[in-house]
């Protein structure tokens, strides 16, 4: 079977495309050009998937298909890169929510554009695979997508917008291994290298998003209290998101106080005690269930609202249109946040992927 695998320049794709060879698949390598150099960023030698720091990881990867004996592929995306991801990215920040770029970038360009483009160059493959960890299972007629094996790398929720027909072309060798043995087969294969290179930390290479905003994006606003009162004054509602407290520009007072709430229609940032961040029910948009018909009713399932939350139980509730729902945790959880990703577990398995909507008023009807 010929197999095409997205190599970053990284330890993981890298092993991945080693153990498919070893399996005795023909592979070849492919992997995206998205910076365009259109946005102010300076090379500091920060990891990220986008910025001047790609052109190290393009050479890395080209030295690693040199290492296997395979061909490389570099396939330009910085459009659909700009059109899809940070487009989307600046629009829902503008509109006081807080995106998650790699959810988005993985169904539409590195699922999506990127293998189109191959497809349309003449590559031939019959599989796609990544170093992602998290496992596929065949179940009643379509794809399961599961956690890793290596719960602390788990990137299921990164993979969980994916839809069936790009599941079932999914290959992922790393599901069923630990970090840890992923680091010692490359050094095995002397490639210390890539065992020793630090991981991308964000998906764009600066600290802070603001280069990727223009001035008008920095316009002030008034900071309020739960109340209502005017506490201060922001530097723009695209330079905060829910549960911030650092940088808010609100020091010296009795308590700390967090970002609560963005009001984009007002262009006002609410804040309140930690107490104020915690919250029960959400609702969600944008729904995506896994094998594509939503519950028939109300199920049981455990709800994980960004990457680094430990998914909940919750009780969620097929809302009146398909690609909507409400949850409500058994317990409330900090700082669910308008424009993340909402990810559905039945056990270690995704049932469903959406984008938690901006109030939970939303979710009240469906809840009852």
């Amino acid at each position: 079977m010929i197999v095409a695998v997205g190599l970053s320049g990284g330890v993981d794709s890298a092993v991945a495309a080693r153990l498919l060879q070893e399996q005795g698949h023909e592979v070849l390598g492919i992997t995206m050009r998205t910076w365009d150099g259109c946005a102010p960023l300076e090379d500091r030698g920060l990891s990220g998937c986008y910025g001047p720091g790609e052109a190290r990881d393009l050479e890395s990867a080209a030295r690693v298909c040199a290492r296997l004996g395979i061909a490389h592929h570099v396939l330009d995306l910085s459009r659909e890169f700009n059109a899809l991801v940070l487009d989307y990215f600046r629009a829902e920040y503008r509109a006081g929510r807080t995106p998650n770029p790699c959810v988005r970038c993985n169904r539409a360009v590195k699922f999506g554009a990127l293998l189109a483009q191959a497809r349309r160059r003449g590559l031939r493959f019959e599989r796609f695979a990544t170093g992602h960890y998290a496992r596929l299972e065949a179940k009643d007629g379509g794809v399961r997508l599961r956690r890793a094996a290596d719960r602390r790398k788990d990137q299921s929720y990164f993979l969980a917008g994916l839809a069936q027909e790009q599941l079932r072309e999914l290959v992922l060798p790393l599901g069923g291994l630990e970090k840890s043995r992923v680091k010692e087969l490359a050094r095995s294969l002397g490639w210390t290298d890539l065992a020793e290179k630090p991981e991308s930390q964000d998906f764009v290479e600066c600290r802070g998003y603001a280069p990727l905003f223009g001035a008008a994006d920095s316009r002030p606003g008034p900071i309020l209290d739960l109340a209502g009162r005017r506490l201060g004054e922001h530097r723009g509602i695209v330079h905060y998101t829910v549960g911030q407290r650092k940088g808010v520009g609100l020091g010296g007072g009795a308590a700390p106080l967090y970002v609560a709430r963005i009001d984009a229609s007002a262009g006002a940032v609410v804040v309140g005690p930690e107490s104020a961040l915690y919250r029960r029910t959400f609702s969600v948009r944008e729904l995506r269930w896994a094998h594509g018909a939503a519950p028939a009713g109300p199920a049981r399932l455990r709800v994980q609202i960004r990457q680094r939350h430990r998914a909940a139980p919750a009780r969620v509730v097929p809302g009146p249109a398909a690609d909507e729902a409400a949850v409500a945790f058994d317990e409330p959880q900090r700082a669910v946040t308008p424009g993340q990703a909402a990810v559905f577990y039945a056990g270690d398995a995704v049932s469903g992927c959406g984008t938690i909507a901006d109030m939970d008023q939303n979710a009240s009807p469906m809840l009852r």
